[in-house]
């Protein structure tokens, strides 16, 4: 298999699908494609006719098939190896966990906005607006009921490091740039993620890189 990712200092969906093949076990090669160089325009322009024409990241190569978007990779790669691998067991954390994987995926337009993903960078003093304070609360909301619910069997939001943590792992980056004040579970978990052997690996090479991407960098 092939996984094809854009930045890591700045592509939070890369980051998704990323986490979503180390998930599911199977062996892949990883391409990194430079957000608006070169290859990002060839990508754009010149896709083989195996995607719709937009030219995002990720996109998984497995043989003749091709997958693009992350939640459509993380599903592909559970049917391959076992849902289990990726959804609590239980019918009720299941459902759960598949309702905030589906909202993290569709919502949190304003935290997405006001927040852009930047591993390298801290940001102090931002005043997000109300609307990005509303998806803060709201995605800290479903934190604690995942935790307090489904998470006595380990420090992730389902007790195991599973399909939710994948999703929501740019956001505890995002947390963590603009240091936006959380409660203590929060903090706790939030550390979990950030200390998981691949959210590392991912940090290391985020912070190796040498591409800056500007109108990123300005923000905050």
């Amino acid at each position: 298999m092939k996984l094809i990712v854009g930045n890591k200092n700045y592509s939070s969906w890369s980051l998704r699908g990323w986490l979503a093949a180390k998930q599911s076990g199977l062996s892949f090669e990883e391409i990194t494609v430079p957000m608006f160089g070169d290859e990002w325009q060839s990508l754009q322009q010149d896709d083989g006719g195996t995607q719709p024409s937009s030219g995002k990241v990720p996109i998984l190569w497995d043989g003749e098939t091709v997958v693009w978007d992350s939640i459509a990779i993380l599903e592909y790669l559970a049917d391959k190896v076992g849902r289990d691998r990726f959804w609590p067991k239980d019918d009720t954390a299941r459902g759960m966990a598949r309702s905030m994987v589906a909202e993290m995926h569709s919502s949190y337009q304003a935290l997405r906005r006001e927040c852009p993903m930047n591993m390298r960078k801290r940001v102090e003093g931002l005043e997000p607006s109300a609307e990005c304070r509303h998806d803060i609360v709201r995605i800290l909301g479903l934190w604690a009921e995942a935790r307090a619910r489904f998470g006595a069997g380990g420090p992730f939001l389902f007790g195991t490091f599973g399909a939710a943590d994948v999703f929501y792992a740019p956001v505890v980056s995002r947390f963590t740039t603009y240091q936006i004040p959380v409660p203590g579970f929060a903090a706790a978990y939030m550390q979990a993620v950030w200390e998981h052997e691949w959210m590392q690996g991912w940090i290391k090479s985020a912070e190796d890189e040498e591409w800056v991407i500007e109108q990123y960098e300005t923000v905050g």
